[in-house]
C-alpha cells in the first residue's frame, strides 16, 4: 500500500506550484491587461525600459502616445507601459528653500575640504615574482 502512494505523492507534490505558478501568472497577466484598458489622456506612466512620460493619444487599440518632454510626443505599444505613477507635484518654495540649504551645506564642505591637509603615508608594495 505504501508504494503505491509514492508516486502519487510525488506528483502532487509537483503538481501543486505548477498550479499555483500558473494561477499567479493569469493573476498578473490580468492586472497587466486592466492597467492597459484604463490608460487615459493625462495619466503619468513609466514604460519597461524606465521611461516616464503623460500618456497624450489613445485613439488606437495597439498604440499610445506618450509626451516624454513639452512638445515631444513618442508613440509607444500599449504593452510597453509598465505601471501609472503619480503625478510630480511639489510645491515650489519648499523646493526653493530645500536647493539653498543644499547649496550652503555644500560650501560648506567644499570649504572645509579646502582647509585639511592630506597626510597620506601610503607606499607602494613591489611587484610580485610568479615563478614557474
Amino acid at each position: 500500500m505504501n508504494q503505491a502512494l509514492l508516486p502519487l505523492l510525488l506528483v502532487a507534490v509537483l503538481a501543486i506550484p505548477l498550479i499555483l505558478g500558473s494561477r499567479r501568472q493569469k493573476k498578473m497577466v490580468a492586472q497587466q491587461q486592466e492597467l492597459q484598458n484604463s490608460l487615459a489622456v493625462g495619466d503619468r506612466v513609466m514604460t519597461t525600459s524606465g521611461l516616464y512620460g503623460t500618456v497624450s493619444d489613445v485613439s488606437d487599440d495597439a498604440t499610445i502616445g506618450i509626451e516624454i518632454a513639452p512638445g515631444v510626443e513618442t508613440s509607444w505599444l500599449r504593452q510597453a507601459v509598465r505601471e501609472k505613477v503619480g503625478p510630480d507635484v511639489e510645491d515650489d518654495e519648499d523646493s526653493i528653500e530645500d536647493t539653498d540649504d543644499d547649496i550652503e551645506a555644500t560650501e560648506t564642505a567644499e570649504a572645509t575640504k579646502a582647509t585639511e591637509v592630506p597626510g597620506s603615508t601610503a607606499q607602494v608594495a613591489p611587484p610580485l615574482d610568479h615563478k614557474k
